[in-house]
């Protein structure tokens, strides 16, 4: 006998011994449970007390044989009591039957569908009331009457106590699933009561607002969140709070993250269901997809002639260049010098545009920002118009960062002349950098006249411009290209005084590594210490397993590189416990070798960028 069916016969016997009779059957009016004394007590057949007989055919045994009581449509009667089981309420009565003997029904809904009824034999009961009642002269009708429905009613009483029980315990089982079904959810599910305090919360916020607690339920969004986060919730809750549902997008400013947030009023009217859901990724894809195909479209649009265009530049210059050596009159001489600086102009113009669909690489390199933002300062100031001033505000640390600063450069001075070309007269330009939690912030401000509603929306789309027929529209385009290269933001918005930009850009520490280079060929292993040395780490390098397993203790050490390959040989579980480890390969994705590696894998071949990057990434996570 298996397990099973020795769990099985077990629990018959044991429903067997139970004085009271007993059935249960399923959703689809079927049999599925008896006990000995269910049968014996209605003296049904056989084949009616096996699993799976139809609660109708038991029915129509019984209302026949005159169980209750004579019916003038005996299959009225017994439709009736089917279709009252279709919609099972629980209930509790005392009935007497066709034998004269009494039962009290017991009837209560089970949560999988179906029903279980318990029959208890109350004959005795009733024949004490009876010559209670006979032999008690001075008992008041009345005590006897009130003494029989106590009695009946605590029967009834502890019926309906035992069906609350199992909705108790069935409500419980269903809120516990139900709280860790919404647990498991990557995003915050809450309510909020009409003071704004949480009432319920699934203790995901700080998976989705970095920085709070999960622990928020009695506190308010303001206390939670912060002062500036709820001044931007709370319009939205104040209009879901009159019934209006709102699904909306905003900047979590002290993580730089996008949140998309749905409000939904409660049906009682005391206040409002909260889902919110870390879109970052996908508002980063929507954006670079889009800045993608307006790039290819004035790719497309411009190639065709770009070649013939440099072709005409090229005789331009040239034949500008002979003229520009002969004996002119000083006016003609003049408009030579002019002509060939239009078509350097156009030169330039067009590496501009080859850059727009051009391959993108970032190239990140150890970088003291401070002296960088007073070069870029001196480079700006002669450039800048009469009456402008610019001012330079730095607050960071003095350590090396991961930056590209070319990119970083070129960009902080498109910032610079735009805001130049903007003021019209005398007027300020300031630039300010400051670290705030994970991030770098770089903001340029001016005393202009700000962005329009057009140039808000607009600004970072290739060949727009507002200034009038005097710009390539390329500038803007090219900042918010290069700052999404580096995993940064860039946002536009006007301040009292003028317009302001604010670059956001990972904060990546350098740290001065003393790395374990691990690197069978040797080829490689040059090309990729050189790389290091540039990004100012020391390499200690083991050209096999062995050499690497006998420098793993070497005091001082404070990372590992190494082929996967040879790194799986290591033991990786080992090694990661004490140093972090970062794993390279030629193996291409899907493989199982690279499968098993603890985290990113670096491709071969790879720039000095993203070495850095990977270094940078795998020193923070085990900081």
């Amino acid at each position: 006998m298996t397990p099973e069916e020795l769990r099985a016969d077990l629990t018959h016997s044991g429903l067997n011994l139970i004085g009271q009779a007993l059935s249960i059957f399923d959703a689809d009016l079927r049999l599925a449970v008896s006990n000995r004394q269910y049968q014996a007590m209605f003296d049904l057949p056989d084949d009616l007390v096996q699993p799976g007989t139809s609660f109708e055919e038991t029915i129509r045994q019984l209302v026949y044989r005159g169980e209750y009581g004579p019916q003038d449509n005996p299959e009225a009667a017994v439709a009736s009591r089917v279709e009252q089981a279709r919609t099972f309420q629980p209930h509790y009565f005392e009935r007497q039957r066709a034998n004269g003997r009494w039962i009290a029904v017991e009837g209560a809904p089970l949560s999988q569908g179906g029903w279980i009824t318990v029959y208890t034999d109350i004959t005795d009961i009733k024949q004490q009331e009876a010559l209670l009642r006979a032999r008690s002269e001075e008992l008041s009708e009345q005590v006897l009457e009130h003494a029989e429905r106590l009695a009946a009613a605590n029967r009834e009483l502890a019926a309906t106590n035992a069906a609350l029980q199992e909705a108790q315990r069935v409500l419980t089982r269903t809120e516990a699933r139900t709280r860790q079904v919404t647990e498991m959810v990557p995003a915050h599910i809450a309510h909020l009561d009409t003071d704004y305090r949480y009432t319920f919360s699934n203790r995901q916020q700080p998976m989705v607002f970095p920085g709070s607690t999960g622990k928020v339920i009695g506190a308010t969004v303001e206390e939670a969140l912060g002062a500036e986060t709820f001044a931007t919730l709370r319009p939205w809750i104040d209009r879901a709070f009159t019934g209006e549902s709102q699904v909306f997008e905003m900047t979590h400013k002290p993580s730089g993250r996008r949140i998309r947030i749905a409000l939904t009023p409660d049906r009682i009217g005391k206040g409002v269901y909260v889902l919110s859901t870390d879109v970052s990724a996908e508002v980063q894809a929507r954006e670079a997809l889009s800045h993608a195909s307006k790039r290819s479209l004035a790719a497309q649009l411009t190639s065709g002639m770009a070649h013939d265009f440099g072709n005409l530049l090229t005789i331009i210059l040239g034949l500008q260049g002979r003229l520009a050596a002969m004996p002119l009159p000083a006016r003609a001489a003049d408009d030579v010098q002019a002509t060939l600086a239009a078509a350097r102009r156009g030169a330039a113009l067009l590496e501009r545009l080859a850059k727009i669909s051009g391959p993108r690489e970032m190239s990140l390199q150890p970088v003291d920002l401070p002296p960088l933002l007073r070069e870029v300062a001196t480079l700006a100031r002669p450039s800048l118009g009469e009456g402008v001033t610019l001012g330079l505000s730095v607050d960071l640390p003095e350590k090396p960062l991961l930056l590209d600063p070319g990119a970083l450069q070129d960009s902080l001075l498109n910032l610079i002349l735009n805001a130049n070309a903007a003021i019209a007269g005398p007027g300020h330009i300031a630039l300010a950098a400051r670290s705030e939690g994970e991030w770098i912030e770089i903001t340029a401000t001016d005393t202009g006249p700000g962005f329009s509603d057009e140039a808000l929306k607009r600004a970072t789309e290739p060949f727009f411009s507002t200034k009038k027929n005097q710009g390539s529209g390329l500038g803007l385009s090219m900042v918010y290209d290069q700052t999404k290269l580096v995993g940064g933001t860039m946002r536009l918005d006007n301040t009292g005084s003028g317009a302001r930009v604010t670059l956001r850009l990972p904060l990546r520490p350098v740290t001065r590594q003393m790395i374990l280079l691990v690197e069978d060929d040797d080829l490689i292993r040059t090309d990729i210490r050189g790389q290091l040395t540039g990004l100012g780490h020391a390499v200690i390098e083991a050209a096999s397993l062995n050499e690497a397993r006998a420098m793993t203790d070497l005091p001082g050490l404070t990372m590992i590189l190494s082929d996967l390959q040879l790194g799986d040989g290591l033991g990786l579980e080992l090694v990661t416990d004490r140093l972090p480890i970062v794993l390279m390969t030629s193996i291409l994705p899907g493989d199982p070798l690279r499968g098993r590696a603890p985290g990113p894998v670096l491709t071969k071949p790879f720039t000095a960028a993203r070495l850095a990057a990977a270094l940078a990434e795998a020193t923070r996570k085990t900081a």
